[in-house]
């Protein structure tokens, strides 16, 4: 998979590896949380770049001056706190290649604070990848790493800091990784190894203070 590379740097922090070095214990319990499941979530298998709404103003922009649009940003017209028509940001659609073609869509509130960002990874126009925010922080990530236009990964935060991964990793519509995360690293993980939704592996990080 070919990515612009700004975008696979920015992307390192959803590397799912192996912790090689915990030590390794077997239980038959479930996790500290219900996982929450891809099929819970939303498919991703969409297009990028969605139609003009009714209502919305595009305002576009040329910001590497090739004299060809890469950004576009869609206002409405809501009431402000005087009770006067101001323009709002609703929506953002973002071309970070330069080829022509919508990358990253961003949604906001009525705050104007970023809510939902859709991602488009191989540049295939379609998204890879959703990111949600809640008052203009990262709460969840969704990404589809079988193609399968359905999230196989998801990733948790809390305040803004990875806390949790849960991953499918086979494919069949279940959650059968998980990590758990203290302090900026991995605490323990858990593995689902006979497909029943419990954990029958542990993994517990040797370094981890908790």
């Amino acid at each position: 998979m070919r990515l612009f590379r700004p975008v696979a740097a920015a992307l390192l922090v959803l590397g799912v590896g192996a912790f090689s070095s915990c030590a390794s214990t077997k239980e038959s319990k479930k996790t500290d949380e219900p996982a929450t499941g891809p099929g819970d979530s939303q498919v991703l298998a969409e297009g990028v770049r969605q139609s003009k709404k009714a209502g919305e103003t595009v305002t576009e922009f040329d910001l590497n001056g090739d004299k060809k649009s890469d950004v576009w940003s869609f206002t409405t017209t809501a009431k402000g706190p005087d009770g006067k028509d101001v323009e709002r940001l609703v929506r953002k659609e973002l071309d970070i290649n330069w080829d022509g073609r919508v990358d990253i869509s961003r949604q906001y509130d009525e705050r104007e604070q970023i809510s939902r960002e859709a991602l488009d990874l191989d540049f295939d126009g379609k998204v890879d990848q959703v990111n949600y925010y809640e008052k203009g922080v990262i709460v969840r990530k969704e990404r589809d790493l079988q193609s399968g236009g359905k999230p196989s990964l998801f990733l948790y935060f809390e305040k803004g800091k990875l806390v949790r991964k849960e991953r499918d990793t086979n494919a069949d519509g279940k959650i059968d990784y998980w990590e758990f995360w203290e302090g900026d690293q991995v605490d323990r993980i858990g593995e689902d190894l006979d497909g029943d939704g419990n954990v029958d592996k542990w993994t517990k990080n040797p370094n981890s203070e908790s």
